[in-house]
Protein backbone atom coordinates (compact mmCIF):
# COMPACT_ATOMS: atom_id res chain seq x y z
CA UNK A 1 0.00 0.00 0.00
CA UNK A 2 1.34 3.39 -0.83
CA UNK A 3 1.11 5.64 1.96
CA UNK A 4 2.02 8.43 -0.01
CA UNK A 5 4.57 9.88 2.25
CA UNK A 6 7.31 10.07 -0.23
CA UNK A 7 8.90 13.41 -0.22
CA UNK A 8 7.57 14.64 2.94
CA UNK A 9 9.35 15.89 5.42
CA UNK A 10 8.81 15.13 9.44
CA UNK A 11 9.93 15.66 12.83
CA UNK A 12 10.63 12.98 15.27
CA UNK A 13 11.59 14.43 18.74
CA UNK A 14 13.05 11.57 21.53
CA UNK A 15 14.11 9.73 18.50
CA UNK A 16 17.53 8.22 18.96
CA UNK A 17 16.09 4.94 20.67
CA UNK A 18 12.96 2.89 21.74
CA UNK A 19 9.75 3.91 20.21
CA UNK A 20 10.79 6.83 18.36
CA UNK A 21 14.00 5.49 16.81
CA UNK A 22 11.91 3.36 15.28
CA UNK A 23 8.92 5.87 14.09
CA UNK A 24 11.89 7.74 12.49
CA UNK A 25 12.93 4.45 10.54
CA UNK A 26 9.20 3.75 9.42
CA UNK A 27 8.89 7.04 8.18
CA UNK A 28 12.17 6.38 6.42
CA UNK A 29 10.77 3.31 4.96
CA UNK A 30 8.14 5.23 3.17
CA UNK A 31 10.59 7.97 1.55
CA UNK A 32 10.06 10.67 4.64
CA UNK A 33 13.35 13.07 5.34
CA UNK A 34 13.65 13.05 9.20
CA UNK A 35 15.23 15.46 11.71
CA UNK A 36 15.57 13.41 14.39
CA UNK A 37 16.16 14.77 17.98
CA UNK A 38 17.34 13.68 21.01
CA UNK A 39 20.17 15.05 23.90
CA UNK A 40 22.73 12.45 23.51
CA UNK A 41 24.91 12.70 20.71
CA UNK A 42 26.02 8.97 20.36
CA UNK A 43 22.57 7.35 19.65
CA UNK A 44 21.49 10.30 17.93
CA UNK A 45 23.97 10.19 15.10
CA UNK A 46 23.78 6.38 15.00
CA UNK A 47 20.06 6.83 14.48
CA UNK A 48 19.98 9.11 11.88
CA UNK A 49 22.73 6.97 9.53
CA UNK A 50 19.94 3.97 10.01
CA UNK A 51 17.50 6.41 8.54
CA UNK A 52 19.97 7.86 5.40
CA UNK A 53 20.33 3.63 4.69
CA UNK A 54 16.64 3.87 3.82
CA UNK A 55 17.51 6.18 0.56
CA UNK A 56 16.36 9.35 2.31
CA UNK A 57 17.70 12.75 4.00
CA UNK A 58 18.21 12.67 7.83
CA UNK A 59 18.94 15.87 10.08
CA UNK A 60 20.47 14.93 13.77
CA UNK A 61 19.76 17.56 16.11
CA UNK A 62 21.14 17.15 19.27
CA UNK A 63 18.50 19.10 21.91
CA UNK A 64 16.49 19.22 24.62
CA UNK A 65 13.42 20.14 23.50
CA UNK A 66 12.13 20.49 27.47
CA UNK A 67 13.81 24.20 26.61
CA UNK A 68 12.15 27.20 24.30
CA UNK A 69 15.02 27.81 22.64
CA UNK A 70 16.02 24.32 21.57
CA UNK A 71 12.89 23.52 20.49
CA UNK A 72 12.57 26.49 18.02
CA UNK A 73 16.17 25.43 16.86
CA UNK A 74 14.89 22.36 15.87
CA UNK A 75 12.18 23.16 14.31
CA UNK A 76 13.72 26.24 12.42
CA UNK A 77 16.42 23.65 11.33
CA UNK A 78 14.17 21.00 10.38
CA UNK A 79 12.57 23.48 7.87
CA UNK A 80 16.01 25.09 6.75
CA UNK A 81 17.17 21.61 5.62
CA UNK A 82 13.97 20.20 3.90
CA UNK A 83 12.53 23.31 2.72
CA UNK A 84 9.06 22.44 4.48
CA UNK A 85 7.87 20.61 7.74
CA UNK A 86 4.56 17.84 6.99
CA UNK A 87 4.87 16.00 9.81
CA UNK A 88 5.58 16.02 13.82
CA UNK A 89 5.64 13.36 16.10
CA UNK A 90 5.89 14.06 20.11
CA UNK A 91 7.24 11.30 21.43
CA UNK A 92 9.83 12.88 24.39
CA UNK A 93 8.70 10.88 27.79
CA UNK A 94 9.85 10.89 31.17
CA UNK A 95 7.81 11.28 34.48
CA UNK A 96 8.89 11.90 38.37
CA UNK A 97 7.40 8.96 40.77
CA UNK A 98 6.39 11.56 43.68
CA UNK A 99 4.03 14.18 44.77
CA UNK A 100 5.99 17.39 44.64
CA UNK A 101 5.69 20.55 43.74
CA UNK A 102 8.88 19.88 41.48
CA UNK A 103 7.84 16.31 40.45
CA UNK A 104 5.02 17.64 39.16
CA UNK A 105 6.38 20.59 37.46
CA UNK A 106 9.10 18.42 35.64
CA UNK A 107 6.59 16.39 34.36
CA UNK A 108 4.61 18.62 32.87
CA UNK A 109 7.64 20.25 31.35
CA UNK A 110 8.80 17.08 30.08
CA UNK A 111 5.30 15.47 28.46
CA UNK A 112 2.67 18.13 28.04
CA UNK A 113 4.92 21.07 27.32
CA UNK A 114 7.44 19.72 24.93
CA UNK A 115 4.27 18.35 22.64
CA UNK A 116 2.37 21.62 23.40
CA UNK A 117 5.77 23.80 21.91
CA UNK A 118 6.33 21.40 19.62
CA UNK A 119 2.79 21.52 17.76
CA UNK A 120 2.48 25.97 18.10
CA UNK A 121 6.12 25.70 16.16
CA UNK A 122 4.98 23.25 12.98
CA UNK A 123 1.64 24.74 12.40
CA UNK A 124 2.79 28.07 10.84
CA UNK A 125 4.59 25.91 8.28
CA UNK A 126 2.01 23.02 8.06
CA UNK A 127 -0.50 26.22 7.52
CA UNK A 128 1.72 27.22 4.61
CA UNK A 129 2.13 24.06 3.17
CA UNK A 130 -2.03 23.58 3.37
CA UNK A 131 -1.69 20.50 5.09
CA UNK A 132 -0.06 18.35 7.96
CA UNK A 133 -0.41 15.48 10.57
CA UNK A 134 0.86 15.44 14.51
CA UNK A 135 0.95 12.61 16.59
CA UNK A 136 1.53 12.78 20.05
CA UNK A 137 2.98 9.43 21.64
CA UNK A 138 0.69 8.83 25.26
CA UNK A 139 0.10 6.09 26.83
CA UNK A 140 -3.00 3.46 27.92
CA UNK A 141 -2.36 4.94 31.00
CA UNK A 142 -3.53 8.08 29.75
CA UNK A 143 -6.91 6.75 29.22
CA UNK A 144 -7.57 4.81 32.28
CA UNK A 145 -6.03 4.89 35.84
CA UNK A 146 -2.40 3.38 36.23
CA UNK A 147 1.07 3.99 36.45
CA UNK A 148 2.19 6.55 38.57
CA UNK A 149 0.46 10.26 39.36
CA UNK A 150 2.29 12.51 37.37
CA UNK A 151 2.69 9.87 34.40
CA UNK A 152 -0.97 9.54 34.00
CA UNK A 153 -2.19 12.87 34.84
CA UNK A 154 0.03 14.44 32.46
CA UNK A 155 -0.34 11.75 29.81
CA UNK A 156 -4.35 12.60 30.18
CA UNK A 157 -3.34 15.57 29.29
CA UNK A 158 -1.70 15.12 26.48
CA UNK A 159 -4.45 13.01 24.93
CA UNK A 160 -6.79 15.85 25.44
CA UNK A 161 -4.63 18.22 23.78
CA UNK A 162 -4.02 16.43 20.51
CA UNK A 163 -8.17 16.50 20.73
CA UNK A 164 -8.54 19.41 20.78
CA UNK A 165 -5.78 20.93 18.76
CA UNK A 166 -7.44 18.36 16.02
CA UNK A 167 -10.62 20.62 15.83
CA UNK A 168 -9.22 24.00 15.63
CA UNK A 169 -7.19 23.02 12.88
CA UNK A 170 -9.09 20.25 11.16
CA UNK A 171 -10.38 23.44 8.63
CA UNK A 172 -6.73 24.07 7.77
CA UNK A 173 -6.11 20.26 6.57
CA UNK A 174 -4.15 19.90 9.67
CA UNK A 175 -4.80 16.66 11.43
CA UNK A 176 -3.95 15.83 14.91
CA UNK A 177 -4.03 12.37 16.87
CA UNK A 178 -2.77 10.32 19.80
CA UNK A 179 -1.25 7.04 19.91
CA UNK A 180 -1.47 5.16 23.68
CA UNK A 181 1.15 2.29 23.89
CA UNK A 182 0.86 -0.60 26.28
CA UNK A 183 3.45 -2.26 27.71
CA UNK A 184 6.63 -2.37 25.31
CA UNK A 185 9.79 -4.16 25.47
CA UNK A 186 12.89 -2.44 23.65
CA UNK A 187 16.67 -2.95 24.09
CA UNK A 188 17.48 -0.18 27.04
CA UNK A 189 13.85 0.56 28.06
CA UNK A 190 12.39 0.29 31.27
CA UNK A 191 10.37 -2.76 30.51
CA UNK A 192 13.59 -4.58 28.61
CA UNK A 193 15.26 -3.69 31.86
CA UNK A 194 12.83 -5.35 34.28
CA UNK A 195 13.03 -8.73 32.13
CA UNK A 196 16.60 -8.64 32.46
CA UNK A 197 16.41 -8.21 36.30
CA UNK A 198 13.36 -10.29 36.72
CA UNK A 199 12.33 -12.69 34.05
CA UNK A 200 9.76 -14.79 35.90
CA UNK A 201 8.03 -11.57 37.50
CA UNK A 202 7.69 -10.05 33.61
CA UNK A 203 6.25 -13.23 32.65
CA UNK A 204 3.68 -13.62 35.26
CA UNK A 205 3.01 -9.70 34.39
CA UNK A 206 2.41 -10.21 30.72
CA UNK A 207 0.07 -13.68 32.07
CA UNK A 208 -1.86 -11.10 33.92
CA UNK A 209 -2.25 -8.07 32.12
CA UNK A 210 -1.84 -8.82 28.26
CA UNK A 211 -4.24 -10.92 26.66
CA UNK A 212 -2.02 -11.13 23.58
CA UNK A 213 0.43 -12.75 25.69
CA UNK A 214 3.66 -11.03 25.33
CA UNK A 215 5.47 -7.45 25.19
CA UNK A 216 4.77 -4.91 22.18
CA UNK A 217 7.51 -3.75 20.50
CA UNK A 218 8.26 -0.88 19.49
CA UNK A 219 8.12 -1.59 15.52
CA UNK A 220 4.30 -2.34 16.25
CA UNK A 221 3.82 1.03 17.59
CA UNK A 222 5.43 3.10 15.13
CA UNK A 223 3.40 1.41 12.64
CA UNK A 224 0.13 3.08 13.64
CA UNK A 225 1.82 6.49 13.66
CA UNK A 226 3.38 6.06 10.20
CA UNK A 227 -0.20 4.83 9.39
CA UNK A 228 -1.46 8.32 11.14
CA UNK A 229 0.98 10.43 9.58
CA UNK A 230 -0.19 9.32 6.27
CA UNK A 231 -2.64 10.36 3.58
CA UNK A 232 -3.98 6.66 4.00
CA UNK A 233 -6.00 8.15 7.08
CA UNK A 234 -6.92 11.35 5.99
CA UNK A 235 -10.39 10.97 7.92
CA UNK A 236 -8.92 10.41 10.87
CA UNK A 237 -8.48 13.31 13.44
CA UNK A 238 -8.62 13.73 17.10
CA UNK A 239 -8.27 9.77 17.48
CA UNK A 240 -6.68 8.10 20.46
CA UNK A 241 -5.55 4.64 18.78
CA UNK A 242 -4.42 2.34 21.46
CA UNK A 243 -1.29 -0.21 20.80
CA UNK A 244 -1.51 -2.44 23.56
CA UNK A 245 -2.33 -6.35 22.47
CA UNK A 246 -5.33 -6.29 24.60
CA UNK A 247 -3.92 -4.43 27.83
CA UNK A 248 -6.61 -1.68 28.32
CA UNK A 249 -9.93 -2.25 29.92
CA UNK A 250 -11.66 0.99 28.95
CA UNK A 251 -14.57 0.77 26.70
CA UNK A 252 -13.95 4.83 25.35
Amino acid sequence: MDLGLKGKAAIVTGASRGIGRAIALGLAEEGCDIALCARGSERLVEAAKEVEARGVRALAVEADVTKAEDAERLVQAAADAFGRIDILVNNVDGSVAADSDEAWQATFQTILLTAVRATRLVVPHMQRAGSGAIVHIASIWGRESGGIPTYNALKAAMISHAKMMALELAHQNIRVNSVAPGSVSHPGGSWWRRQQEDPEGMAQFVRQNIPAGRFGTAEEVANVVVFLASDRASWVTGACVNVDGGQSRSNI
